[in-house]
């Protein structure tokens, strides 16, 4: 073989991999845009339902697409195409409508025009109080954050979602409200860990449907302790085998 012929397979092999590459990079970028982008629960706001350290995929087009849907989230459009409303009890991430460099998780549960107000812990939609029993206690700090007994209590949703929230602390801070009223194209949003999360009862404020990414869909990955997935060695003892492959709801 020439010095020639070895050059030209040497630059074609070099061009087929980069080839390879940039095409795979283009797959992750459609599969991130359009179908499937991953999450990390960065704080305990939807605790019990979800821990730190959870891994999960949100389904880009159960809401259809707006510019948030985007990488860099570039100002080419407004509102939404194919744009489908979330339901009831949806747990969704969306951009935080003061600052949309930031993604929240929370579950979806005022719709436009509801009523939204809590009542000595008691969540009321539009003047009817939502089912709420008392389900037991949750001893285990992973779970609940702190190192004592916590109450869990399951809410059903007027379209029969069900869903366990924590009562961290009885009369606490958002346990009695003004009533809300959400307005047109937008929703409001609480995460389960009613006494310590930041959602539309205080800074999150109602979010514009612009503002949603997807609904979260199944839990792929679980550590405990504050450790990375790529932290290998940890595995053994922090992976929370029971959360894998487990459906948000």
């Amino acid at each position: 073989m020439s010095v020639a012929e070895k050059t030209a397979k040497k630059s074609g092999g070099l061009g087929e991999t980069v080839n390879v590459i940039v095409q795979a990079l283009l797959l992750a970028l459609v599969i991130r845009t359009f179908l499937f982008q991953p999450f990390s629960i960065p704080s305990g706001s939807m605790r019990p339902t979800l821990l730190e350290g959870d891994y999960l995929f949100v389904t880009k087009w159960a809401y259809g697409y707006s510019r948030y849907s985007l990488p860099l989230s570039p100002n080419l459009f407004s509102g939404r195409i194919f744009g489908s409303a979330p339901e009831r009890g949806d747990v969704a991430v969306f951009k935080f409508p003061p600052n949309p460099s930031l993604d929240y998780i929370k579950r979806v549960i005022g719709l436009p025009g509801d009523r939204i107000q809590m009542q000595d812990g008691q969540l009321f939609i539009n003047g009817t109080a939502v089912p709420r029993e008392k389900v037991g206690q949750i001893t285990n700090p992973d779970i609940t954050e702190v190192d004592r007994p916590v109450d869990v209590y399951r809410e059903t949703l007027p379209n029969g979602v069900s869903y366990d929230t924590l009562d961290l602390t009885p009369n606490g801070i958002g346990d009695n409200t003004r009533e809300y009223i959400v307005p047109p194209g937008h929703y409001f949003m609480m995460g389960d860990n009613r006494d310590n999360s930041t959602d539309s009862r205080f800074t999150v404020g109602y979010v514009p449907e612009e503002n949603l990414v997807g609904r979260a869909n199944i839990i792929f990955f679980s550590i405990a302790e504050g450790a990375s997935p790529l932290e290998i060695w940890k595995w053994p003892t922090d992976m929370r085998p029971s959360r894998l492959l487990n459906f948000v709801r």
